[in-house]
């Protein structure tokens, strides 16, 4: 993406995973309109000197004291993770794009949780992503444009389970009309060999894991939806 291209808005929401690095958090910290900490999430921006304007979640994770101007929001719902309350709430502040921070690592469950919130929800605003500090994570449209350096690594991951009939050009191992399926055929560690990756595909759920190249962007897609 052209360094002069305007970052669009978005949300930025923090969760108790992994720490970003510090360059990570505080690039989608100075750009973000609307800054929410899933719980815990909350230390990860307060050790970086980044404060939310909210806070939700069960709570079990937050130790006082917190800054004066941020709203605590608790929420006992055992059905929902903190993540997923931190989605919910953005989602009735009428936020339409959403970048999580602090989702992956740590615990394997919670880092699958986390996952299966980023199915449930990615059909409901119009952009959602991952990112830790060495990955973007996106549920990939059915028919999806990617505007790459040449030579980066990504995976494709059967989120659903199973996804049928995926077409791929510009990756040096293509696919045409083939299946990923859990336990049987990955799409792990491919390769952009054009700057132009196109990949479609006719049912299930596809996740795109794109490692990072740095420096981080200043927002990683392109104005017209193409992911950069």
């Amino acid at each position: 993406m052209n360094k002069s291209t305007p970052v669009p808005e978005y949300t930025l929401i923090v969760g108790n995973g992994e720490a970003p690095p510090k360059e990570l958090l505080k690039l989608r910290y100075s750009h973000a309109s609307l800054c929410i900490a899933a719980d815990g999430g909350y230390h990860t921006m307060a050790d970086q000197g980044c404060f939310p304007q909210v806070v939700i979640g069960d709570l079990d994770s937050l130790r006082q004291p917190l800054v004066s101007n941020t709203s605590i929001i608790h929420v006992e719902d055992q059905e929902t993770n903190d993540l997923e309350k931190a989605i919910r709430y953005a989602i009735e502040q009428q936020q339409r794009s959403i970048v999580v921070l602090g989702a992956t690592g740590l615990r394997l469950d919670h880092t699958l949780k986390n996952l299966s919130v980023l199915q449930q929800y990615h059909r409901l605003v119009d952009h959602i992503h991952f990112e830790d500090g060495l990955h973007r994570i996106h549920v990939l449209p059915p028919q999806a444009r990617l505007m790459l350096p040449v030579g980066t690594s990504l995976s494709l991951f059967p989120l659903s389970g199973r996804v049928e009939g995926i077409r791929t050009s510009g990756l040096k191992y293509g696919l045409n009309h083939e299946v990923l399926e859990n336990g049987l055929r990955d799409g792990s560690s491919n390769e952009a060999v054009s700057e132009l990756v196109q990949i479609q595909y006719t049912s299930g759920c596809l996740l795109l894991i794109v490692n990072h190249q740095e420096p981080y962007p200043l927002w990683p897609y392109n104005l017209d939806g193409s992911i950069g």
